[in-house]
C-alpha cells in the first residue's frame, strides 16, 4: 500500500470519465481501468481490504489518467489500452483459438501478411476465425491488385510479373503512389467493401477508355468482373454480420467460461468459448460488461446481444456498442420464449466443456505439482531418418483440444548427425525466444517426446533465457513422466484421464512430425530424379 499512496500523491486524479493505467516498478501496465470520476475511482482503492487488490496496490509505482468526454469514450478506450497492454491484473480473453490477422506492412512498397501479434499502430484486418479464408483473402488481395508477394525486393522481376499477377516495383515498373492506390484497394476488399470499391473501379474504368488508355480500361474491368462474382457468390462477405449474438458464462471462483452463439436469421453459425480469470474481486454484471466491450472492440457487432444478467452498467454498454457499429444496438435479458432457450442451451454446452476438460487438467497439475492449471500445452517432437532433413514438431493444445492454427514446424538447422539432444535444444530455444520476443503468452506445460536427455535439453535452454517454465517428458516405452522435481520418474494409472491427455497430446506432435519428415523426404526425391 505504501507504494500506491507515493503513486497517489505525484498525480492530479481529475473529477471527470476516463481511464486510469497502474504501472509497476519496470513502466509496464499491470491493470486498466474506467470509472465516471477517475477521482473517486482511483481513490477508493485505498479502502481495498482482499488480498488480490492489497496485491496489486504494493505493486503500483506510478498512475497515469486519461480524460475523455464520455463515459462511452472510457469503455472504448479501457478496451483499447487492454487489448494493447495484456495487463496482468485485468480479465483478458483467452478464446479455443488464437486468431491470425492480415497485416499490410510498413514498407516503401507494403505486402501483405499473416500476424498472430499485431502491435499499436499496425495496419490488420481481422481477425480469421479460418485459415483458410485468410490465405484466400490475401490471394485474392495480391491477385486483383497485383501487389508483391517477395520478401525482398529482388533485381530481376519474378515469374508472377511475367503471368500478370504482379506490378513488379522492383523494376520500377510502377510508381509508389500507384503502389499505394492498388494497397488501398485492396485494404477496401480486406474490410468489405466491395459494392462502392466496385462503383469507384468502374468509373475508373470507363475514365481510361475515355482517354483511351485501353490496357488499364482492361484491368479495371477485369477487377470488376472478379469482384462482381465475388458478390453473387453464396456467403460472400468478407465479413459476416450477425442478427443475433448470445452470450452466457458460469464462474467457478475466479474461473469463467464464456460462450457464444452467432444466431443469423434465426440460425446458430458459429460457437466460441473463452476462459478468463479473474485477478480482482469482481462482480458477474461487471465481469460480463468488460468482456462485451472487449470482446466486440475487434468483432462484427450484431442488432441484439442477449445475455443472462443486466450487465453493470448496461445502457453505458449498449451505447458504446451502438457507436461502434453505427447504429442501434440491444443489449437483452429475455425472462421466457426462445431467446432464453438460447441461453439454456449455452449454458448447457457450458456445462459439457467444464467436465469434459477439466478432469484431466485437473488430475495433471496435481500430479505433475503444476503453479496453475495447464490449459495451454505445447509438445515438442523431434524426427530424423539419417543424418539429414532432422525436423522439429510443436503442436498445441487448449483446454485439451487442438488448436492447429498455433501448431509450428521446424527445420533443424545447427545440428549435424542424429542427436535428438541437440536438436530439441534448437527447437525449444527457437520457440521460446519468439514468444519472448514477441510478448507472447508461455504456455502452461511444455512437453517433450523423450526421457531424461530431451528433458535435460528443455531446462538446459530455459536455464539459458532465465525462465521458470513447467516441463514434463513422456518416455514412450514404459509411458512414464520425466519431471524437474524428481530423479524417478513419474508413473500414472494407465486408465487415468491425466496419462491419456498428455499421450493424446504426445502422438500428436509424433504425427505432425512425420508428416513433415515425408514431405521433405518427397521433395528431395523428387529433385533427384529430375538429374
Amino acid at each position: 500500500m505504501l507504494m500506491f499512496s507515493d503513486a497517489l500523491a505525484k498525480v492530479t486524479l481529475p473529477e471527470a470519465p476516463g481511464s486510469y493505467q497502474f504501472f509497476d516498478a519496470k513502466g509496464e501496465v499491470i491493470y486498466v481501468g474506467k470509472a465516471k470520476s477517475i477521482a473517486k475511482r482511483v481513490a477508493s482503492y485505498r479502502r481495498a481490504s482482499d488480498y488480490k487488490t492489497t496485491r496489486l496496490l504494493t505493486e503500483v509505482a506510478d498512475i497515469q489518467c486519461t480524460v475523455t468526454g464520455s463515459e462511452v469514450e472510457a469503455l472504448l478506450l479501457e478496451a483499447k489500452l487492454i487489448r494493447q497492454h495484456q495487463p496482468k491484473y485485468n480479465i483478458t480473453l483467452k478464446g479455443g483459438e488464437r486468431y491470425a490477422y492480415i497485416q499490410v506492412t510498413n514498407e516503401p512498397f507494403p505486402r501483405l501478411v499473416t500476424t498472430r501479434q499485431p502491435k499499436p499502430g499496425d495496419r490488420v484486418f481481422g481477425p480469421y476465425t479460418s485459415g483458410e479464408a485468410r490465405v484466400q483473402a490475401i490471394h485474392l488481395a495480391n491477385t486483383l491488385f497485383k501487389l508483391r508477394v517477395c520478401k525482398r525486393l529482388p533485381k530481376r522481376p519474378c515469374l508472377l510479373y511475367h503471368m500478370k499477377l504482379c506490378s513488379a516495383p522492383c523494376i520500377g515498373n510502377i510508381t509508389k503512389d500507384a503502389y499505394a492506390r492498388n494497397v488501398k484497394q485492396a485494404e477496401r476488399l480486406l474490410r468489405g467493401d466491395v459494392p462502392p470499391l466496385v462503383d469507384d473501379l468502374t468509373r475508373e474504368m470507363r475514365e481510361y477508355a475515355a482517354q483511351q488508355e485501353y490496357e488499364q480500361a482492361k484491368l479495371r474491368r477485369d477487377q470488376v468482373r472478379a469482384l462482381q462474382r465475388i458478390g453473387n457468390e453464396p456467403g460472400a462477405k468478407l465479413r459476416q454480420a450477425y442478427d443475433q449474438d448470445v452470450v452466457n458464462f458460469s464462474a467457478a471462483g475466479a474461473k469463467v467460461v464464456v460462450q457464444v452463439f452467432h444466431v443469423n436469421r434465426g440460425i446458430i453459425s458459429r460457437r466460441r468459448e473463452f476462459t478468463l480469470r479473474r485477478t480482482l474481486p469482481q462482480s458477474d454484471a461487471a465481469m460480463l460488461a468488460d468482456f462485451l466491450t472487449q470482446y466486440y472492440y475487434a468483432e462484427d457487432i450484431p442488432g441484439e446481444v442477449i445475455v443472462p444478467i443486466a450487465a453493470e452498467r448496461q445502457p453505458v454498454v449498449a451505447n458504446y456498442l451502438s457507436q461502434a457499429a453505427g447504429r442501434k444496438v440491444r443489449i437483452t435479458v429475455p425472462k421466457q420464449g426462445e431467446k432464453l432457450r438460447l441461453l439454456e442451451l449455452l449454458a448447457e454446452n457450458i456445462a459439457v466443456s467444464l467436465k469434459a476438460g477439466d478432469s484431466a487438467l485437473l488430475e495433471l497439475q496435481e500430479k505433475l505439482r503444476l503453479p496453475r492449471l495447464p490449459r495451454v500445452i505445447e509438445c515438442v517432437d523431434i524426427s530424423n531418418l539419417g543424418p539429414t532433413n532432422a525436423v522439429g514438431s510443436l503442436v498445441f493444445f487448449r483446454d485439451g483440444k487442438p488448436d492447429k492454427n498455433e501448431y509450428r514446424r521446424f527445420k533443424v538447422r545447427t545440428v549435424a548427425g542424429q542427436s535428438d539432444y541437440d536438436a530439441m535444444k534448437e527447437v525449444i530455444g527457437r520457440r521460446f525466444r519468439r514468444l519472448l520476443a514477441d510478448r507472447a503468452a508461455l504456455p502452461d506445460l511444455l512437453l517433450v517426446d523423450g526421457g531424461k536427455p530431451q528433458l535435460s535439453a528443455a531446462v538446459s535452454v530455459f536455464r539459458e533465457l532465465g525462465l521458470q517454465q513447467p516441463v514434463a517428458a513422456l518416455a514412450k516405452r514404459r509411458e512414464e513422466l520425466y519431471t524437474t522435481d524428481s530423479q524417478y520418474p513419474l508413473r500414472i494409472a494407465r486408465t487415468s484421464p491425466a496419462l491419456k491427455l498428455v499421450q493424446r497430446v504426445r502422438n500428436e506432435a509424433h504425427r505432425f512430425a512425420i508428416g513433415y519428415q515425408r514431405l521433405l523426404r518427397g521433395k528431395d526425391l523428387r529433385a533427384q530424379l529430375k538429374f
